[in-house]
């Protein structure tokens, strides 16, 4: 039985690879033995170096992740890690370990590597190497074409903007492509509450209840009626 899950990163984006490079670092059975942008170099590098676990994209330039599993004869387990959830349905076709979509939370990442050690026979949980890994203290989420780390503690409220969301921190004001609801189950529980169909707010951002509007100091936001209830009991 090893000691440790050999894992590669194969991915041609370097917001990717930063991401997946710092939860692995965070579990200790888990060793990273390489990082690649593409299929091609991921093939050369399991020729050379055994490999237990590869991170692979899908929508990859030259050779998808899909095309790549089809080239080899022994495979490893695989998690695929992607933006896209159609390929879900054809994914599990390659007998592959978990679906991760991005932007990837650590929470979700550690549900998958799990599994990937229950195969293995490893007695640990990925779920136990970090003490504080729930919640979270930062969310991951791609703004403007990059992946960027966003600290849970800044974020003063959040509006559904079309397609996208407004991010509002102590610092300045992110735009996502999710839905109010997707950011909601991506924050800690309990810490953020759905105060209007296109608003919710840190619960310890707000300074003042009055009529149908909360403040968050000098910021003024419009609550629902269905939503009332739940932020005064969080609110008290």
């Amino acid at each position: 039985m090893p000691k440790t899950l050999k894992c590669i990163i194969v991915d041609d984006e370097r917001g990717a690879h930063l991401v997946l490079q710092h939860y692995v670092a965070q579990v200790d059975r888990l060793e990273l033995a390489g990082s690649c942008e593409n299929a091609i170099e991921a093939i050369n590098l399991m020729h050379q170096t055994p490999v237990d676990l590869v991170f692979l994209d899908i929508n990859m330039p030259q050779m998808s992740g899909l095309e790549m599993l089809s080239t080899l004869k022994q495979k490893p387990l695989v998690i695929f890690t992607t933006a896209y959830s159609d390929y879900a349905l054809e994914s599990y076709s390659y007998d592959v370990v978990d679906y991760l979509l991005k932007p990837i939370q650590l929470a979700r990442f550690l549900k998958a590597v799990d599994k990937a050690f229950y195969l293995f026979g490893l007695p640990d949980r990925a779920t136990q190497t970090l003490p504080a890994a729930v919640p979270e203290a930062s969310i991951v989420l791609k703004v403007d074409g990059d992946w960027m780390r966003i600290e849970t503690d800044h974020i003063k409220y959040a509006q559904s903007w079309g397609n996208y969301v407004k991010i509002f921190t102590d610092t300045q004001i992110y735009l996502t492509a999710l839905t109010l609801t997707e950011l909601d189950q991506r924050l800690p529980a309990g810490q953020f509450v759905r105060v209007h169909k296109s608003y919710l707010v840190a619960v310890r951002r707000v300074t003042r209840i009055s009529g149908n509007a909360l403040f968050i100091h000098d910021v003024s936001l419009p609550i629902g009626l269905t939503y009332r209830r739940e932020l005064i009991e969080h609110f008290k």
